[in-house]
């Protein structure tokens, strides 16, 4: 019996140009528009808005650590959907300081980013993910957030039988089942941590926002910065590629798949809803999940649409060298750096 490949029919769907693809693009204005009504629907930003509710900002604690002030709080990004944040202060001696927002990717949790460990796998992981740590030490005031699916948002671990880095499944699947997106949550999510940061606004220059994140934080980060025009410097790590060459190539986390995207655009177009404010995509070369040839792929359109906007100094591709999927701390905030000049 000859054996049959179920998925050669979308591996041929997928060599079909996306409608709203840039190299369609005939009026630049009329298909930015067109993308970011998409984005906005196809997210699910629509039906997260109708359960908008106050933030209710509670501060937990707040303790001083020997490079940094350190304050945990919670604030509700809508109903029902409280939002741990570590809020990290340099002890710069500055009135105001620029603001990095920290995402992890599929670790056990937040704590991570501030180098904190509560299980076993977290010393495996903690050289590469104490992003908040990493962005005070270069002069940024950091907030690092628990995202939905991730360490204390995750679905109870007796109801979904995964290992303690994958509790986004079921939260991933039961958003779409309501009409939204997880990657959608997040990307509201970061929008209301960033209003929460108005309670902080005597330390904080809310007109220099970088958002950073690597893998699922690096997705993460992405959307949200064609989100939120607040954000100022986006920094995605080790997840920027075609979805043909990743997502859809091979076994990923369940809140990278956003319903009929593909059928539009690929991960470049968004890059639209950023431009022209300032991109730093980074990448390992020899990343296995998100291949290098697609993020080339993708990098490529992002070039042409900075071009479009007479921005093109503005976005810069870092590429990681002999690099598997991790975060490289010092190349990153070192082109960070020089991007803000």
């Amino acid at each position: 019996m000859k054996e049959i490949n179920i998925d050669i029919i979308h591996d041929e769907l997928f060599k079909q140009t996306p409608e709203l693809s840039f190299n369609n693009c005939k009026d630049y204005d009329s298909w930015k528009a067109k993308i970011k009504e998409m984005f906005i629907d196809l997210l699910g930003i629509n039906e997260i808005k109708k359960n908008e509710c106050p933030l209710n900002i509670e501060i937990e604690y707040q303790k001083e650590e020997d490079d940094y002030y350190l304050t945990r709080y919670t604030f509700y990004s809508e109903k029902n959907s409280p939002v741990p944040a570590y809020l990290l202060i340099p002890k710069l001696n500055k009135k105001k300081y620029p603001v990095c927002i920290c995402l992890q990717g599929h670790t056990t949790g937040f704590h991570m980013s501030i180098g904190k460990t509560k299980y076993d796998i977290d010393n495996t992981w903690l050289n590469t993910h104490a992003f908040a740590l990493y962005a005070v030490k270069r002069g940024f005031a950091a907030l690092a957030i628990e995202q939905r699916g991730m360490g204390e948002r995750t679905t109870p671990f007796e109801n979904r039988g995964r290992a303690l880095t994958c509790g986004c499944y079921n939260t991933a699947f039961t958003a779409l089942l309501l009409g939204r997106t997880l990657i959608g949550e997040r990307a509201w999510d970061v929008s209301k941590a960033i209003d929460s940061l108005d309670y902080f606004k005597e330390n904080l220059d809310l007109e220099d926002i970088t958002i950073l994140g690597s893998s699922g934080g690096g997705t993460a980060s992405y959307y949200a910065a064609a989100f939120d025009q607040r954000i100022k410097y986006a920094v995605p790590a080790c997840a920027i590629c075609t979805y043909k060459d990743s997502i859809a190539a091979l076994w990923h986390c369940s809140c990278n798949y956003i319903p009929r995207i593909s059928k539009y655009i690929d991960m470049g177009e968004i890059a639209a809803l950023i431009a022209p404010r300032k991109l730093l995509i980074c990448h390992g070369e020899d990343d296995p999940i998100f291949p290098l040839k697609g993020t080339l792929e993708v990098y490529s359109t992002i070039e042409k649409i900075y071009e479009k906007e007479n921005a093109k100094d503005n976005v810069k591709l870092l590429i990681y060298p002999h690099t598997p999927h991790a975060f490289n701390e010092d190349m990153t905030f070192d082109a960070l750096l020089e991007l803000r000049k």
